[in-house]
């Protein structure tokens, strides 16, 4: 889980920067995360656990996973350029009220102290999310592209789940990225991409290194709990939340309060057995 923090915090001020500074439309972001993601996963199938059952649900499975990508890529362009990478974060930690309790309706036991520590951490992404603020965030131009980037990232999560018994994660993830790279080819130009920011697309193609490395451990975490892989989000959320304490000068208090809430949640949570 921290290896997966580690890369998905440098992927997150990178993205941030590309939706907000060079301002990527969806399709362009979208092409630049997935054809560079399909090289840098390519490189490292070697020493990955690689399988293909010849079925549908192997089929369907990259495919559900290109839907989720696509959506996950193409949405967090438009949210973006509201928010920022700490305050996406905050709103993901909505899936770990879903994720926990789909476990527990698939037979996991409900255990009282987790419970409380996922309320603990949802009091204090509430906390971060409704801090003030300067400038205010369009939550209506916003809210369709959250939740469907949020639906986004709980569905991977599922599906990952579900069908790595027909085939491994990696294949699943390399198949659905060189799929979406191929049809956006048809809706933008690589060569007006980088006419239009030639800094921008390096930096989101060489942000993609720690994202491939960090998908695949994600994957990892997947198939040992969805909860745990909820918890990356919150986790990602308290270290941007450091970069920014010590980059910014000014912070409002009842962030300041929401984030040091989450990381009492998270790490109760983690010690808990």
């Amino acid at each position: 889980m921290l290896g997966v923090t580690a890369c998905y915090t440098i992927t997150s001020l990178s993205d941030r920067y590309a939706a907000h500074d060079v301002h990527f439309s969806g399709s362009e972001f979208t092409f630049l995360m997935c054809s560079s993601m399909s090289v840098f996963i390519a490189c490292i199938l070697p020493f990955q656990e690689v399988y293909f059952t010849f079925s549908w649900q192997a089929f369907a499975a990259i495919l559900l996973i290109a839907l989720c990508k696509f959506l996950e890529f193409h949405m967090s362009m438009i949210v973006m350029e509201q928010l920022t990478a700490f305050e996406l974060k905050a709103w993901l930690g909505v899936n770990l009220f879903v994720s926990y309790f789909t476990e527990v309706l698939g037979g996991m036991p409900l255990s009282i102290p987790k419970t409380g520590c996922i309320v603990l951490t949802a009091i204090g992404l509430v906390l971060i999310v409704r801090s003030d603020k300067s400038e205010k965030t369009d939550y209506k131009r916003i809210a369709l592209p959250l939740i469907f980037y949020m639906m986004s990232k709980y569905g991977y999560s599922i599906v990952i789940k579900s069908f790595t018994p027909y085939v491994s994660s990696a294949v699943q993830l390399f198949g659905a990225m060189v799929i979406i790279a191929v049809v956006m080819l048809f809706r933008v130009s690589p060569a007006a991409i980088f006419a239009k920011s030639r800094k921008g697309a390096v930096s989101v193609i060489l942000a993609r290194i720690p994202n491939a490395a960090g998908t695949l451990l994600e994957n990892a975490v997947i198939a040992i709990s969805i909860t745990s892989y909820s918890f990356i989000q919150p986790m990602i959320l308290v270290t941007l939340f450091l970069i920014s304490f010590f980059t910014e000068k000014k912070r409002a208090l009842r962030e300041l309060c929401g984030s040091l809430v989450c990381v009492c949640g998270i790490v109760l949570f983690v010690v808990l057995k």
